[in-house]
């Protein structure tokens, strides 16, 4: 009576041999071994500090520790360059084999599935609250703090608490210039931010055959939004050939892929059925993610600036999308236009189909691989009384600059609908 996530924490489970223990349900504390422990240029510091103080010689693994650069990096300032080089010299010293800096970037909920170090049925904690990513690829994989990440570092296990679950039946198919972008915010602005607190959003159902894999990470991404401890899709042929395109790049010694399924008579706390073709291109307004309106009830919102990218919609589809609006067309004036790949091969690849040149002459700019002005960084700070529509997660009040700035959140065809407009638009009017 297990489901996805409840199978995968059972096998992970650390246990007596001789326990005669068969499954696991939702409230239990569980130990549980560890196939990735992540961090970033912001989270890594306090870990390692923690790390330091208690006392750690060596990690776990130095293959399954990995390091990330993306918020600030390049380096903004000398605070950023200090915490940079400070995680540095320690991936250095502990020899993490998995260490991406300047050069190697991404977005690390992008890299790191490009690269090949996330599989099926792994458990992955990161000290980012938007780990839950890789439950696109049908692993366990949750946000935790920097001194959870510090024991994590030194013993490869941690403590769980067995989330309850809900599903989410998925039919039907999405209709042009809606996304999965559109399909989370749908599920936030009905269940609200803390619909699924500490809970698994688990997919399943016909629908998910119609799901690309950027649309799969775009939601998984987004189950912390809605509270929720992870997000998992049930891994189908869709999963499968992106692993196959994926493999790991420098051979590291991780965890192989094992493909679980829901029990059919698994426990969910709700089950809800959701048909993909009703759903509509949906806007977040200032200052939740569940403040969603449809397209045709958002009204006249003028906007300064429009965010394509983030490790939410900074996939290649994503580009693509946004530079198939854009094309032969110009940014509304006054509106800034900044767009983000997420990983330098995503941006190497949007070069060599010609999306760099569509966005540049359209009067936007590309920008090199970060979360960036996603979370106030820097590559688009807002000033006082500015709006921004963006295609990150985000947009609590301050989340990209100034406390008296708004964020809307949106899709990246409404993102590029809108940065011709110069306010909100409907992606399917003229395109």
């Amino acid at each position: 009576m297990m489901t996805m996530t409840q199978k995968i924490l059972f096998d992970h489970m650390i246990r007596e041999e001789s326990s005669p223990k068969t499954d696991i349900s939702s409230g239990e504390l569980i130990m549980a071994n560890l196939d990735i422990v992540l961090g970033n240029d912001v989270t890594t510091p306090v870990a390692v500090k923690e790390f330091n103080q208690a006392g750690g010689k060596e990690v776990f693994d130095k293959d399954k520790v990995v390091i990330v650069f993306d918020h600030f990096t390049p380096n903004k300032d000398i605070k950023a360059a200090e915490q940079c080089s400070f995680s540095r010299k320690f991936a250095y010293e502990k020899e993490i084999r998995n260490f991406y800096d300047v050069g190697e970037m991404g977005i690390e909920h992008s890299l790191l599935p490009e690269k090949g170090l996330v599989r099926p049925g792994n458990v992955i904690i990161g000290a980012d609250s938007h780990t839950c990513t890789y439950g696109a690829l049908g692993a366990f994989s949750t946000g935790i703090g920097s001194t959870d990440m510090a024991a994590g570092m030194m013993f490869g296990k941690t403590w769980f608490k067995v989330p309850a679950a809900i599903k989410f039946n998925l039919t039907g198919k999405l209709s042009k210039h809606v996304s999965g972008k559109d399909v989370i915010l749908h599920i936030i602005g009905m269940i609200g931010v803390d619909g699924a607190l500490y809970k698994s959003m688990e997919y399943t159902g016909p629908g998910l055959k119609n799901l690309s894999m950027a649309d799969r990470f775009t939601i998984a991404n987004m189950a912390i939004e809605a509270g929720a401890k992870n997000g998992i899709f049930e891994v189908d042929d869709v999963t499968l050939k992106y692993i196959k395109a994926h493999p790991n790049q420098n051979g590291s010694n991780l965890a192989e892929p094992k493909i679980y399924k829901a029990d059919e008579d698994a426990v969910y706390d709700e089950v809800y059925d959701i048909d993909l073709s009703n759903i509509q291109p949906t806007v977040a307004f200032p200052h939740l993610p569940s403040n969603t309106r449809t397209i045709d009830k958002v009204g006249d919102v003028k906007l300064d600036q429009v965010v394509i990218g983030s490790c939410t919609n900074g996939w290649i589809e994503d580009l693509r999308v946004a530079a198939n609006i854009l094309k032969g067309k110009k940014v509304a004036k006054g509106v800034r236009v900044i767009v983000i790949p997420s990983t330098q091969e995503i941006q190497l690849q949007a070069i060599k189909e010609g999306l760099a040149e569509i966005f540049i002459k359209a009067g936007a700019i590309l920008s090199t691989p970060t979360c960036g002005p996603c979370l106030g960084g820097h590559m688009g700070i807002l000033a006082k009384g500015e709006r921004a529509l963006a295609t990150t997660n985000r947009n609590f009040v301050g989340r990209m600059g100034h406390p008296e700035s708004e964020v809307y959140l949106a899709s990246p065809a409404v993102a590029a609908a809108s940065a011709i407009a110069g306010k909100i638009a409907d992606p399917r009017e003229g395109n």
